[in-house]
């Protein structure tokens, strides 16, 4: 299994093996941990936010000694905790041992919390992780979708996918998939009005992308700047948006190849004139990435990222593109 980075646990630390006795202290504190935020931990584990923090307490008192702190990335782990959490984390390895059914399900087991934007939900995460609970049926997972610049604060999930390598202190990012945003319309949008032969072409056609005023990643917003005064198509936060007024022809999208390629409807404008490349990378607490759980998570969005890269070389290989010729009667 791919593993990701993260620091290495602890040993056992000395007088702690009687902690088996708190179980479920244990594991709330685990769920914490993981997640950063003690509401999060409540719904992964379907208890209230006062039975988190009374768990907690509890927990600190039989140890004698703080186990978290309040950061603006949620709640981080003392020296003490971080003893701790090696002492849970092995303690749960113990417990998905007593119930293995021999081809590891039991310890791909709980609730993965993913954030991530809406073409890589749709096209990636959700056909990955379905194949991932096929394999794992006691896996839940839970996709929350927004388009966001990487968070100093991400408590409450175990991996947020974001546009773009993240610089951010207090946590791991690994690489998930390459890609482009590259321009798509309709052969219809172009023999109304007009194939451009050149970037200065664009000048004057309708360009379907998203709402420059609330935009804040960086390296979306760049895409444009190569690109001359095009009229405003239809804008909006969510990218799916973009592909399905692109293929209504209201305008030139500025679309993820990996989602236009697949569009038959779709013809590539200016292919060897303009592509911008991006990158998706997956961001978590160290914590949360020694789940192993959140480890097959991330595999499996992985693989289908680079599965999707191999399918779109081969796309852009046999797909036409527009040009005077295919579109002439």
């Amino acid at each position: 299994m791919t593993r990701l980075s993260g620091p290495a646990a602890h040993d056992l630390p000395p007088g702690t093996e009687g902690l088996a006795s708190h179980l479920d202290e244990l594991m709330t504190f685990l769920a914490v941990a993981r997640l950063g935020r003690y509401t999060a931990a409540a719904d992964a584990l379907s208890i209230n936010h006062s039975t988190v923090s009374r768990r907690i307490v509890g927990l600190e008192n039989a140890l004698g000694g703080r186990l978290l702190s309040r950061s603006p990335a949620g709640w981080e782990m003392t020296a003490l905790g971080q003893r701790a959490l090696s002492a849970a984390e092995r303690i749960e390895e113990a417990l998905a041992d007593l119930v293995d059914d021999g081809d590891g399900n039991a310890r791909i087991s709980g609730v993965v919390r993913i954030g991530s934007p809406d073409a890589f939900a749709v096209q990636v995460a959700t056909p990955a992780l379905s194949e991932l609970q096929d394999a794992h049926p006691n896996l839940a997972v839970e996709l929350i979708s927004a388009t966001q610049r990487a968070r100093q604060n991400r408590s409450g999930l175990d991996l947020e996918i974001v546009v773009g390598r993240p610089q951010l202190h207090r946590a791991h990012a690994e690489h998930i998939m390459d890609y482009a945003l590259r321009l798509y319309a309709t052969d219809e949008y172009l023999e109304r009005h007009g194939t451009p032969h050149s970037i200065t072409d664009l000048a004057g056609h309708r360009l379907n992308y998203y709402v420059e005023a609330v935009l804040t990643i960086d390296d979306l917003d760049r895409a444009t700047e190569s690109l001359p005064s095009m009229r405003r198509g239809i804008a909006s936060t969510n990218v799916l948006s973009h592909v399905t007024a692109t293929a209504a022809g209201a305008g030139i999208g500025l679309l993820p190849d990996f989602l236009a390629e697949r569009d038959t409807r779709l013809r590539r404008i200016l292919p060897e004139n303009y592509a911008h490349e991006l990158s998706y990378w997956a961001v978590g607490r160290a914590e949360a990435l020694r789940n192993p759980a959140v480890q097959a998570a991330y595999a499996t969005l992985r693989a289908r990222g680079r599965r999707l890269e191999e399918e779109v070389a081969e796309q852009h290989d046999s797909r036409p593109q527009a040009t005077p010729q295919t579109l002439s009667p």
